[in-house]
């Protein structure tokens, strides 16, 4: 009965080739699973070699973007240390410019200080001498529509007369028909002025009349108002609605009363003005002061915008 004998006879009936059969079905079976086993095998194979070469490309991957990030971070203190560099630069460059244009504004300042006559903001009343040869460097006419008739001091420094006709004008569409009786008095002028006076008045000369050199006529800066009614009659010109009008406006065109009523020098003088620059002028009637009240160290702070 072979290896199954021991099973028929007295469990199972004993049948002919059952036992062949059997033998048959096993191995049959045994051979199946032995034929799948190569395509398994490969197919693990490669799925391992595929999983092997992803994780060998995944560490390239990693140490390619260690690297790149490095190099990056590398570029970016490299750049961070020239972008700060540059910014020192250029605060370097920027407090250079700032020390450049200061200088220039210097220069400039004394450009203008050096074109301007000194001699234009001084005392002149009895306190600072101008000698004979002294003269305005330019001086220009005034025009006959704004002289009094009969005016023989008809000059005036060029660079305040475009101030003096602007006065002039505003006054006249205000009502006010100002007129210039007397400018710029050459050193000789006014020398023989004084003496007409002097003959005329005796001592009492002085009280009105400079002597030559110490008049701020030969600045040629100096102006005598007076209105087509009052003609020569300054006297009265201090009582004239035009005067009032002066002392209200006169600033903004840099002019200034030079003798108002109680100064130490001459006798009230409504009538004689004075240009001294927009900037002194206009401090002097905010503050509700006089040109001679000052010290002539702070008058000469203002000679940079006397024409301003």
């Amino acid at each position: 009965m072979g290896k199954l004998g021991r099973f028929c006879g007295r469990w199972l009936p004993c049948i002919p080739g059952l036992e062949k059969e059997i033998k048959d079905n096993l191995a049959s079976k045994f051979l199946n699973k032995l034929d799948g086993w190569p395509s398994a095998v490969i197919g693990i194979a490669v799925l391992l070699a595929m999983v092997g070469y992803g994780f060998y490309a995944y560490r390239g991957l990693e140490a390619e973007r260690a690297r790149i990030l490095s190099e990056l971070e590398e570029s970016r203190a490299a750049n961070y240390g020239l972008l700060r560099i540059v910014r020192e630069r250029e605060e370097t460059i920027n407090a250079f410019q700032g020390q450049i244009d200061s200088i220039g504004s210097v220069v400039g300042t004394l450009e203008k200080l050096a074109k301007t006559d000194e001699e234009l903001l001084k005392k002149y009343s009895k306190v600072y001498f101008l000698n004979e040869n002294y003269t305005p460097l330019v001086l220009a006419g005034i025009e006959e529509q704004y002289l009094l008739s009969g005016s023989k001091n008809f000059m005036i420094h060029a660079q305040v007369w475009s101030r003096l006709r602007s006065l002039l004008d505003t006054a006249r569409a205000d009502g006010h028909n100002l007129l210039v009786a007397s400018a710029y008095r050459s050193f000789d002028t006014q020398s023989s002025l004084k003496s007409a006076y002097t003959v005329t008045y005796g001592s009492g000369a002085n009280r009105f009349s400079a002597d030559q050199g110490y008049s701020e006529h030969q600045l040629g800066t100096a102006v005598d108002f007076t209105t087509e009614k009052l003609g020569a009659n300054f006297s009265a010109f201090g009582s004239d609605p035009a005067y009032k009008w002066l002392l209200e406006n006169a600033h903004r065109y840099g002019f200034i009363l030079s003798y108002p009523p109680n100064n130490s020098y001459y006798k009230f003088e409504a009538w004689h003005w004075r240009y001294v620059g927009v900037s002194l002028a206009t401090n002097l009637h905010d503050d509700g002061k006089y040109f001679y009240d000052l010290d002539q160290r702070e008058i000469d702070r203002y000679l940079v915008k006397l024409f301003d």
